[in-house]
């Protein structure tokens, strides 16, 4: 079975200003559906991969140097997938008081723990993604570059913010900075980061 393009988990207009319709439609369309398109390509050529879970293929990949361009499109397709549920329409979502004190355990408190999101998305140099991840009882932050993500490393990531410049440059230039504060304040997915937290698994695509 073929990987498939997700569709969007929220109507792409109702962001207002804080991201365009205009971001998402080349971001998801063009970015995401390529590395999908991409990864189906490359699978196809090899039937010892037929059938196999995405995190199954990005493992295998990832433990090969011969399958470098399989795990480019494979992990980014993992990526978008986690990032699309990573984002709620501004306004909309509010850390519960488990996640609230969760955050304070791991940050010391909510400013802390934005301030830090900040500051690595400022400090990645390039383009990559920033992490919020299970870490035994706490959470912590982690910068990935390019197409790198922590499931390599058996590490359960619960959102991400995509810090690649096709995801913010219509509506931001080359202001990450900005882009990543309005992430942290106003578009994080806190339903995800709490329901994922309680999972500590499942896959993003069934495919």
């Amino acid at each position: 079975m073929a990987f498939t393009l997700p569709d969007l988990p929220f109507d792409p207009h109702s962001f207002g200003p804080v991201l365009t319709a205009d971001s998402f439609s080349g971001h998801h369309q063009s970015h995401h559906g390529g590395v999908v398109a991409g990864s189906n390509e490359i699978i196809a050529k090899d039937p010892s991969l037929a059938g196999r879970p995405l995190e199954e293929v990005i493992k295998l990949a990832a433990g090969d140097p011969a399958r470098k361009k399989l795990l480019f499109n494979a992990s980014q397709h993992w990526n978008h997938s986690l990032y699309w549920l990573s984002l709620a329409t501004p306004g909309s979502s509010e850390a519960a008081p488990a996640v609230k004190r969760l955050i304070d355990r791991s940050f010391g408190d909510m400013p802390g723990f934005k301030t830090a999101f900040v500051d690595a998305a400022v400090g990645l140099y390039g383009s990559g993604w920033i992490w919020l991840v299970a870490d035994d009882d706490k959470l912590s932050i982690e910068a990935t570059s390019n197409a790198d993500l922590p499931l390599v490393r058996d590490k359960h990531a619960l959102i991400t913010c995509d810090v690649w410049e096709h995801t913010y440059y219509i509506d931001y230039r080359n202001n990450r900075k900005t882009f990543a504060t309005n992430f942290v304040d106003k578009l994080i997915n806190w339903a995800t980061v709490e329901e994922r937290w309680e999972a500590r698994e499942g896959s993003l695509d069934q495919g």
